[in-house]
């Protein structure tokens, strides 16, 4: 990067700054700059009513917002700062560096920010399982007795927890996405994890290298550990061929018994051959599988990739334990909603993708599954042709149903499969209705969609309220 790194508040003091995005992260920056004396000018294409309600209250702060033209770069500007969701090839990039100007995102800022005795980043990326391994760090690391926030990609913009001063955490668990780790150069973790590699965001990053490489850039610069994914060997090549500090080690988290320097299972148990005295010969034990909820075989490769931040750290093993017990995975997340007539109804909406259906549904035995919504440009065959010993049953929706039903099919041609042509508010309801008729006593009726959720729903969060609602209809209705 040519810019200086700027380490003390005094430095922002007159730069001319444009703030790219007028979201949550954007907002944050843009507040936190001009508060170090800074002049920020925030661009925005779009020029709606929220977009004015946005701008308005931050114009009041002293801060300019430009509405309508996210293209031009404003005349002086000497950084920009993005939102993650801005791509690479945006005009207003391709302004910047014809003009000589970095650009940086907002987690590059609030590590600029810190000061030297800040709390250090124990940092979590990867395709799926980032919100809910970074809550369960969290929730050890509390248990321990420490101060931390789960911050960055999971909500609470990571400058707003930077300026609350360097005395106010012991540690922060820090997830990051693909997107703001490619516009993050200078973060150096303490230790950090990429849990599992996919492809996904393929139109942002230009391929899947770039997607890949760009997790990559969390382990940086580490200092104690570099957590990888035993089972998928992309993660352990980012290992391999990152740049750490002298001393870092590579620690593997696994469902098998473990060797030395890895976290494992073995009877059970979570089990430690790495952050022991004599990992050749002792292995420490954390945690039972029943102590993670819910014990699917994805859930519990996160805990182990947040027990093995923690134990990286130096937290104890009861701590682990009991921060497990307590952590609960935030809704739409593999979450039991209801028995009906001895049939489980599982929503995991947020399984948005092929690699986290995948997951969700190697953790049932006998399942009818809901499935469909916005593709984005996946593939479905080698998700059925491994799900399809499984399925007893598929319910397909939304926009780009018919993918997964030629993938069916091909690969699962004598499972039954209803295809609901309507994308109305009762779509659910029927959906959930024609998934009982398939179930028998024991099953699971699993909504994994596989997919994007906008073509029926806002987000993941109103088709899995959907799904929820459908099932208590259909509970009073058995009853």
């Amino acid at each position: 990067m040519g810019s200086r790194k700027v380490t003390t508040a005094s430095d922002w003091q007159g730069r001319n700054i444009t703030v790219a995005g007028l979201g949550v992260s954007g907002i944050s920056a843009a507040r936190a700059l001009a508060g170090l004396g800074a002049s920020v000018t925030v661009v925005d294409g779009g020029s709606g009513e929220a977009h004015r309600a946005r701008a308005a209250s931050l114009e009041a702060e002293g801060v300019a917002v430009r509405l309508g033209d996210a293209e031009t770069l404003p005349e002086g500007t000497d950084l920009v700062v993005t939102s993650p969701g801005w791509k690479p090839s945006s005009p207003l990039f391709a302004a910047a560096a014809a003009a000589g100007v970095d650009v940086v995102g907002d987690v590059e800022i609030a590590w600029r920010l810190r000061g030297p005795d800040a709390a250090p980043w124990l940092a979590v990326t990867g395709t799926n399982g980032k919100t809910t391994t970074t809550q369960m760090l969290a929730s050890i690391l509390r248990a321990e007795g420490l101060r931390t926030a789960a911050v960055g990609n999971i909500g609470t913009p990571i400058v707003d927890v930077i300026l609350e001063g360097d005395d106010a955490y012991d540690v922060l668990a820090v997830e990051l996405s693909s997107y703001q780790l490619h516009w993050a150069p200078s973060v150096r973790a303490h230790s950090a994890t990429v849990l599992n590699l996919a492809p996904d965001h393929l139109d942002w990053h230009g391929s899947m290298e770039a997607y890949a490489a760009d997790k990559g850039r969390i382990y940086e610069g580490n200092r104690v550990a570099c957590v990888y994914n035993v089972a998928d060997k992309a993660t352990e090549d980012l290992v391999r061929e990152a740049d750490v500090e002298e001393g870092c080690r590579a620690i593997g988290f696994t469902l098998n018994a473990p060797a030395p320097s890895q976290l494992g299972v073995v009877d059970g148990i979570l089990v430690d051959r790495a952050f022991v005295p004599d990992r050749q010969k002792q292995a420490q034990e954390l945690a039972e599988i029943s102590d993670v909820q819910p014990p699917a075989p994805h859930n519990i490769a996160n805990a182990l990739a947040a027990a093995a931040l923690a134990r990286a750290f130096g937290v104890q093993a009861t701590a682990v334990r009991d921060g497990l017990r307590a952590f609960r995975p935030d809704a739409h997340r593999i979450e039991h909603v209801a028995d009906v007539a001895e049939v489980a109804y599982v929503d995991d909406s947020k399984a948005t993708n092929t690699h986290a259906a995948q997951a969700s549904l190697a953790a049932y035995e006998s399942i009818v599954w809901i499935a469909g919504g916005l593709a984005k440009g996946a593939t479905f065959d080698e998700l059925v042709a491994g799900a399809a010993p499984r399925l007893r049953g598929v319910v397909l929706i939304g926009a780009d149903r018919g993918l997964i039903r030629e993938a069916l099919a091909r690969h699962a041609p004598e499972v039954p499969v209803v295809d609901l042509d309507r994308t109305d508010t009762g779509a659910m309801s029927e959906a959930v209705r024609r998934a009982a008729e398939l179930a028998q006593p024991g099953d699971t009726v699993l909504m994994a969609p596989a997919c994007a959720s906008m073509d029926m729903f806002t987000n993941y969060n109103k088709r899995g309220e959907a799904f929820a609602d459908a099932v208590r209809e259909l509970g009073s209705t058995s009853a």
